[in-house]
């Protein structure tokens, strides 16, 4: 399943979504691949923090490495931070991550060492990049709980899906079903684009193929 949804693209899981009804999947325009071509596909994997002073750097590093070792492969680390200050991700998590089959991160907060984490070639999505550590200011507060970002609910095991234009959240209770309707819409937009290529006028393909 994970190859199906790496093989789509985010607009037509968000236009498949809108028609059934889930008009709140697309997170906030600000979370963006740190470099173009990032494409991620995995199963969520959910962390909230929460923003603070924290007096012992220790203790607060330690519960940000147990959840780092605690991403299943095949998954996609989903934060929600609360926090628009500091880094909450950076190389070193990225290359642990990577090392253990982790499929990517999407982080509703900042990220740093960014060249780095982009030649390890590990896909990160996020809001903000700062060279300011998290450690003093911010703690992981739980894992695998429903978690909202911008507007969307993401509930452990719901999909990820990101590429250039962002990320969107597929609800596990109706993954199949959205699936295959988006690799139908990706089928039919190949027609429409080579229809449209042809000279066919944008109407015309969309009384045709009933979508555009």
């Amino acid at each position: 399943m994970r190859e199906r949804f790496a093989s789509l693209y985010t607009a037509a899981l968000a236009d498949v979504l809108d028609d059934r009804g889930y008009r709140e999947q697309t997170l906030p325009h600000g979370l963006r691949p740190l470099t173009p071509g990032l494409r991620v596909a995995g199963q969520a994997f959910t962390v909230a923090g929460a923003p603070g002073a924290q007096e012992n750097w220790d203790a607060t590093i330690r519960e940000t490495l147990a959840m780092l070792g605690s991403v299943p492969a095949g998954h996609v680390a989903v934060y929600a931070t609360g926090h628009d200050r500091s880094a909450h991700f950076g190389e070193l998590s990225a290359v642990s991550l990577a090392a253990r089959g982790v499929a990517g991160c999407v982080i509703d907060g900042g990220c740093r060492d960014t060249r780095f984490i982009v030649e390890e070639g590990f896909p990160v999505f996020a809001r903000f990049v700062t060279p300011e550590d998290s450690t003093w200011r911010w703690r992981v507060s739980a894992t695998q709980v429903p978690i909202i970002v911008g507007t969307v609910q993401v509930e452990p095991g719901d999909w990820v899906v990101g590429d250039d234009d962002g990320v969107v959240v597929v609800p596990q209770a109706v993954v199949e079903e959205i699936l295959e309707a988006a690799e139908r819409k990706a089928g039919t937009e190949n027609e429409i684009r080579a229809a449209v290529r042809a000279g066919v006028s944008p109407l015309d393909a969309y009384e045709r193929h009933g979508t555009f």
